[in-house]
C-alpha cells in the first residue's frame, strides 16, 4: 500500500441536491462535481477508496417496486442497496473516468458491488430506528404492519413511515477484493450505502432487511486496508459548536478526548454530524492517523491542512 492512502466518504445527498427531483441528468451533473473533488486526490498520487451514501436513490427504488408490484416482482432492501451500489457506482465511475482524462491520470475505476456482514444478535434488530421508503396514511401503514409485519412509526408532520434496524459493521466480505483493485493501482467505488447488509448462514451468507451507517462502514473499511486517512465529505465546510445558534463556531482541530467530550455534551444531532464523529473515532481509536470533515469545495485546501475540520488519536 503507499505510504498515502486516503477512503473519501462522499455525502448521502450529494447526487440528488435540495430541491431536486433526482434525475438522470441532474445527478449525472452533480456526480460530474463529486468527480472533480475525487480526481483532486487521485491527481496527488495517492491510493484512494471512495464510499458513498444512497438514501434517496434507495428511496425511489422502494417507491417503484411498491408501485409494479401489481405487474412484477417486488425488491427486499438488501437487493435495493445492492441495484443503487451498481446505480451510483457507474454514474460515479463514468464522471471521474472523465475527470482523471481531462487531468492526463493514467488509472482505472472500479465499482466493488460490496457486502458487509452484520450481527443477526446486533440489539438494533430489536429496536429498529432508521427510517426507509415513502409516508403512509395511517389506514396504508397499518396494513403494512399486519400484511409485512413491518415496524412504523408515526412523523407527526407528515405521516407514518418504516423504520429498520442500523446494525453495527462487522466485515466487509469483499474486502480482499479491493485490496487487489488498489495493488492495481486503480481507484475503488466501495461500500455504497453503508454496504449490503448480510449475516453468515450455513457457510455462507444471506440478506437481511437493515441499513449500515455509510460513514461507520468506511471507518471500518479504512481500518480493514491500514490506511491513514479518512475523508467524510459533507454539506458543510467543518464541525462546529453550538451549530446554527448565534455562537456558532467552527472548529478546525480536535482530539479524540476533544470529540468525545463534545459527543457527551449533545453538541452533535443523531441525522447529522454525531454518526460522522462516531465514526471519526473508530478510525482513530482503530489506528487512523487523520479524519478530515468539509465540503467538496473545500476539500482541496483541507488536503493542504488550510480548511476543514481535521480530527487526530
Amino acid at each position: 500500500m503507499k505510504k498515502h492512502s486516503v477512503l473519501l466518504a462522499v455525502g448521502g445527498n450529494s447526487l440528488i441536491r435540495a430541491g431536486q427531483r433526482g434525475t438522470v441528468d441532474e445527478q449525472r451533473a452533480n456526480a460530474r462535481l463529486s468527480a472533480d473533488c475525487i480526481a483532486e486526490i487521485a491527481a496527488r498520487g495517492h491510493t484512494l477508496v471512495v464510499t458513498h451514501g444512497n438514501g434517496p436513490q434507495v428511496g425511489s427504488q422502494l417507491l417503484r417496486s411498491e408501485a409494479g408490484s401489481s405487474q412484477t416482482y417486488t425488491l427486499p432492501l438488501d437487493v435495493c442497496v445492492a441495484m443503487t451500489q451498481g446505480e451510483i457506482g457507474y454514474t460515479l465511475q463514468n464522471t471521474l473516468q472523465d475527470a482523471l482524462r481531462k487531468r492526463k491520470i493514467v488509472r482505472t475505476v472500479v465499482t466493488v458491488v460490496t457486502q458487509v456482514v452484520v450481527d443477526p444478535n446486533d440489539p438494533a434488530f430489536q429496536r429498529p430506528t432508521k427510517p426507509i421508503g415513502p409516508f403512509y396514511t395511517k389506514e396504508m401503514a397499518e396494513q403494512k404492519r399486519r400484511e409485512l409485519n413491518w415496524n412504523i412509526v408515526e412523523d407527526a408532520a407528515r405521516g407514518y413511515r418504516r423504520v429498520v434496524a442500523s446494525p453495527v459493521p462487522r466485515e466487509v466480505v469483499e474486502l480482499d477484493v479491493i485490496r487487489g483493485c488498489l495493488e492495481q493501482d486503480s481507484v475503488v467505488i466501495a461500500a455504497g450505502g453503508g454496504g449490503i447488509p448480510v449475516i453468515r448462514r450455513n457457510g455462507g451468507y444471506d440478506g437481511v432487511e437493515a441499513v449500515i451507517d455509510k460513514d461507520r462502514v468506511s471507518a471500518l473499511l479504512a481500518n480493514r486496508l491500514s490506511f491513514r486517512q479518512f475523508i467524510i465529505s459533507t454539506e458543510v465546510p467543518g464541525v462546529y459548536v453550538n451549530f446554527r445558534t448565534p455562537d456558532q463556531r467552527a472548529l478546525s482541530r480536535l482530539t479524540v478526548r476533544e470529540a468525545r467530550q463534545l459527543l457527551a455534551a449533545g453538541q452533535f444531532s443523531e441525522g447529522s454530524m454525531k454518526p460522522k464523529i462516531e465514526a471519526a473515532i473508530d478510525f482513530l481509536v482503530s489506528g487512523g492517523e487523520q479524519v478530515i470533515i468539509t465540503d467538496p469545495e473545500h476539500l482541496g485546501a483541507a488536503l493542504d491542512g488550510a480548511a476543514g475540520t481535521h480530527i487526530l488519536p
